[in-house]
């Protein structure tokens, strides 16, 4: 066991996981472990222990649950927190073995997710899938203790649900599940009109505390919460971004992602992660210090895939360079940039990239406008980009670039 020196808490939490040579477990608990701090709790051990699949009864086997319990009582541990979905009787067989508040990796996510939520969809969401998950759950001891002032693993907005009749819950997620129908209705109905308006999206997808506010902010001032803190900013956000060639994109900031993320919240969050599979481009945000930098990616590639993200341009975007060493892993493949978003270093080249990723709907050309139609020359300082003018003897010499369907449109005038 790892014992760690911290200063008093709330809630002492050890974490407790299994290897069983799916996934690197060592990386798994760490991660875990800062979840955990996330959430309040102050982490004093991690355990692992070697199978080749959970025990069906208590996750570990007998002995090593037996060592926890121990070493628990010897440290006042007030929580354990299993790093993997626990069913409703291993939670109460541990609980029960122990005396000793059981949460595991899902029930802590949620958690987190609820204390993050902001906006009326968001505790919507997070409300969902808590009752989705907490209903076969209702008898264990964690309920119990929630009744008496609560603690991690039982807050945010479903917390007074679990203490009702099935019967009630089951009407609350019908009702929620009505709710989301709406917003999502919605949502497509945005979607339509952006299509319809000839709005192009970019969206920043990512690995959660990747950087993707901080991004968000260094390229359109949006003012969102940028913290190192995992799930830092739950909601969506969207804001207008001028492109070097003058075209206006929206640019829409989605949820952090995060290995083995409970698919309870991948179906609560399905309609904002739909903003990604709608997006022309998709930026994939990692941070490029983390060791794990070339598996962030992949967990988020992976996801996408299963939205229907597939051949859509996606643009690796490499964050925190400042940070690292540059022995980093870079993509096997698709287009990266490498970027500071705190430092506004890269972005740059970042925009040339999207630029680049967009469907063509604008031209570099020269023109040689007649005096007699020289309103268009207003027209394109407001909607194109003036490169260069010339009023000569013959006409307006403009040199723009400029939507292509106005070139069409006035392709007499071309010159170049």
């Amino acid at each position: 066991m790892e014992l760690h020196e911290n200063s008093q808490a709330p809630e002492i939490a050890m974490l407790v996981g299994i290897d069983m040579d799916t996934y690197d477990a060592e990386v798994s608990i760490d991660e875990l472990e800062e979840l955990a701090r996330t959430a309040g709790a102050v982490v004093c051990a991690k355990t692992l222990q070697k199978r080749d699949r959970p025990d069906s009864a208590t996750y570990v086997g007998s002995g090593k649950l037996e060592e926890i319990k121990e070493f628990a009582e010897a440290n006042d541990v007030d929580l354990l927190i299993f790093d993997g979905e626990l069913t409703p009787s291993q939670q109460r067989n541990i609980e029960n073995e122990t005396d000793i508040r059981v949460i595991d990796r899902t029930t802590l996510i949620l958690d987190i997710f609820a204390a993050r939520a902001r906006s009326g969809e968001g505790k919507i969401q997070v409300e969902l899938a808590q009752l989705k998950y907490s209903l076969p759950r209702l008898g264990g001891k964690g309920v119990q203790l929630s009744r008496l002032g609560g603690g991690i693993g039982t807050r945010g907005p479903g917390e007074t649900k679990l203490e009702s009749d099935r019967r009630h819950i089951r009407r609350r997620i019908q009702s929620l599940e009505e709710d989301l129908k709406e917003i999502a209705k919605r949502r497509e109905q945005l979607r339509t009109r952006r299509e319809k308006d000839g709005v192009e999206t970019v969206a920043i997808v990512g690995y959660t505390n990747a950087g993707k506010s901080t991004l968000m902010n260094a390229l359109t001032n949006a003012g969102v919460l940028a913290e190192n803190k995992l799930f830092a900013t739950l909601d969506p956000t969207s804001r207008a971004l001028i492109l070097p060639d003058g075209r206006s994109v929206m640019l829409i900031d989605t949820v952090g992602l995060i290995r083995r993320l409970p698919h309870h919240l991948v179906q609560a969050f399905h309609s904002t992660l739909e903003e990604a599979a709608s997006a022309s481009v998709i930026l994939n945000v990692c941070d490029a210090s983390d060791p794990c930098c070339a598996e962030h990616l992949a967990v988020t590639k992976s996801l996408l895939e299963s939205l229907g993200c597939e051949g859509k341009p996606i643009v690796s975007v490499l964050n925190k360079c400042d940070l690292c060493d540059n022995s980093f892993i870079l993509p096997a493949e698709g287009k990266f940039v490498m970027i500071s978003a705190l430092n506004e270093r890269g972005l740059d080249n970042l925009l040339a990239q999207i630029q680049l990723a967009l469907p063509l709907t604008r031209k570099k050309a020269e023109l040689l406008i007649p005096y007699s139609d020289g309103g268009l020359v207003n027209y394109i300082r407001e909607d194109g980009v003036l490169l260069e003018d010339d009023y000569r003897g013959d006409g307006i010499y403009i040199k723009a670039i400029v939507d292509i369907r106005f070139l069409e449109k006035h392709k007499d005038y071309i010159i170049g």
